[in-house]
């Protein structure tokens, strides 16, 4: 039995149903029941927990051998830094005496020491605390999403620009979230004994100036960058909604990334999804 956090969202999905594709047994966890019948429908079994009760997080986790383990994004109008670490931490007690085998983590580019830096702090503390368990682990680091670009689509249809807190031309690596699923899928049918660390991102890197066009093409009609400056990143996160301590956290790992202040693969696993294609089915509803 495969264990599946994030079952619902953009990786878990995917992954989710490329093992029952092949076969395999699935069991999904999430707070909404809203879709049990759905992934019931499609032959998984789902848990309704909230991740915080660790106790029945971990009867969860006697029921398989092999754990998907995302960490629930936090609310951005709350202090996300804090509420993910209430979650991993959770996790990982949940994960200790469990009759889990082998775990498939999802990580990030630039995960690293630090507070205050949102994800690439919470997610590197995650793997530190994943190897000192002791339950043999693979760790997968997901370039930047191109669903993060999803947000901007009403934008770029209604106004014809792309707000941007990098410059136009800035070029990083980016990734399907699908792809990262159908990545994911294969590890979690690996021997157990196998583990390693992984990074994967798209066929090339793409700048905002590249997500530009792209929406352009999909919505046939022109639009540009606009770029946010520097000093009102915070204040724009949180006419958005962002708490403050969200807003701080963002500004903090987007100055990281901008500045590229960490190592990069030298030979990073390659999605097939282009950033044309994920744009197109975000504008087509697909």
């Amino acid at each position: 039995m495969h264990i599946i956090l994030g079952g619902t969202g953009n990786i878990g999905s995917v992954l989710a149903a490329r093992l029952l594709e092949r076969g395999e047994k699935v069991t999904i966890v999430s707070h909404d029941e809203k879709k049990k019948k759905e992934w019931e429908d499609k032959g998984a079994q789902m848990a309704v927990v909230n991740v915080l009760e660790v106790d029945k997080l971990r009867k969860v986790f006697d029921t398989g051998e092999r754990l998907f383990l995302l960490n629930p994004p936090a609310d951005p109008s709350t202090d996300t830094v804090k509420e993910e670490e209430k979650t991993v931490t959770a996790i990982l007690a949940a994960l200790q005496g469990s009759k889990i085998q082998k775990v498939v983590a999802e990580s990030t580019y630039g995960a690293q020491p630090g507070k205050g830096i949102g994800d690439l702090g919470v997610l590197y503390e995650m793997e530190q605390s994943l190897s000192r368990i002791g339950i043999p682990a693979s760790v997968m680091h997901g370039a930047y999403y191109m669903s993060n670009w999803i947000f901007s689509t009403d934008q770029a249809r209604e106004t014809g620009k792309l707000y941007s807190f990098y410059p136009a031309d800035f070029k990083l690596p980016m990734v399907s979230p699908a792809d990262i699923g159908e990545f994911g899928a294969g590890l979690m049918l690996e021997p157990l004994e196998k583990t390693d660390s992984y990074y994967i991102e798209g066929p090339e890197a793409y700048s905002p100036g590249d997500v530009a066009e792209a929406f352009a093409e999909a919505l046939r009609k022109p639009v540009e960058v606009a770029v946010v400056p520097e000093a009102e990143w915070v204040s724009y996160l949180q006419k958005g909604g962002f708490s403050l301590e969200a807003a701080e956290s963002m500004a903090t790992m987007t100055k990281l990334t901008l500045e590229q202040d960490y190592k990069m693969p030298v030979s990073p696993v390659k999605g097939k999804t282009t950033l044309k294609e994920f744009i197109k089915g975000v504008v087509n509803g697909s």
